[in-house]
């Protein structure tokens, strides 16, 4: 059983600083102590916690690690309140960019969980559009679909996910059977839906198909927008298994193959250099790695 002792704020310090700057020499600059100094705090709260926060040298968080880091931050900004100075400086206001697809589909179903876990952070969300490597304006955290790295960006990648072709019952009546969408015979038989944000290049090389990209036909700047159209008929889309879930679950599309293929591109979650020292930040970067994984 764990202690029931208190942790040393020092200890707690140590924790965090290490977490956010992935280096036990920058966490002691910080804190103005010796390298050994931040190390021996860290063992101490492991033993006290008997919990292993941190996975390896590379300072990467273990669960227990990323659970606790959201706690200790909450803690550590409630001890920054000063009494006495009102209740409007409790609130924390945290501007968030998000796209369309994935705040409908990843973001909102999951979101009522961290209002009720951090109920004196303020969520601002505002949209923006997904094109790849698009910088959002006035945001304290942005999201970002593309392959990285953001050289004006700090960042974590959220999101990996594969591809598959998928089209709705009725359009694959028309037009299949397909075994496995493998051929240029059926995908030359079918309308390709395009999107900047996903080249059917990524299916062509994987599977051996000889066609080039498709230079013509629907074109959508939206993955949400882009299943949507195929759920209506209008043809065979590139779909993200994860992100379009729901357009599987619900019937409105089917696959056209068991296999899927890695996309090359992710959702990346980006801030500005700096903005992990706010707590509100790093609170919420901590809870969405953690929520999506769940």
């Amino acid at each position: 059983m764990a202690s029931t002792r208190l942790p040393s704020t020092q200890g707690l310090q140590a924790f965090e600083a290490v977490a956010r700057l992935r280096s036990v020499n920058l966490a002691a600059e910080e804190l103005s102590v010796t390298p050994s100094a931040v190390s021996h705090r860290i063992r101490q709260l492991e033993t006290l916690l008997e919990l292993k926060l941190f996975t390896g040298n590379d300072f990467g968080l273990s669960a227990d690690g990323v659970a606790y880091l959201a706690r200790v931050r909450e803690a550590i900004a409630a001890l920054q309140q000063v009494p006495g100075r009102g209740s409007a400086s409790q609130v924390r206001r945290l501007r968030v960019a998000v796209t369309p697809t994935f705040s409908r589909q990843m973001l909102l179903p999951r979101l009522a969980r961290f209002r009720d876990a951090y109920p004196n952070i303020e969520l601002m969300l505002q949209v923006t559009m997904p094109v790849r490597n698009m910088t959002a304006e006035e945001a304290d955290l942005e999201l970002r679909f593309g392959t990285g790295p953001f050289h004006d960006r700090e960042f974590c990648q959220l999101l990996a996910d594969d591809v598959a072709p998928a089209c709705s019952p009725a359009y694959l009546e028309r037009h299949g059977p397909f075994d496995g969408f493998a051929t240029d015979a059926e995908v030359s038989r079918v309308q390709l839906l395009r999107t900047p944000l996903e080249s059917w290049r990524t299916w062509f090389k994987a599977r051996g198909i000889g066609l080039p990209e498709p230079a013509t036909g629907h074109q959508f700047n939206d993955l949400g927008l882009a299943l949507d159209a195929a759920a209506e008929d209008f043809g065979v889309v590139l779909m993200h298994l994860k992100l379009g879930s729901a357009w599987l679950e619900n019937g409105r599309l089917v696959r056209l193959s068991a296999q899927s293929v890695p996309s090359p591109n992710a959702y990346f979650l980006c801030w500005r250099p700096g903005a992990m020292e706010r707590w509100e930040c790093a609170t919420f970067v901590e809870w969405l790695r953690r929520a999506l994984r769940d």
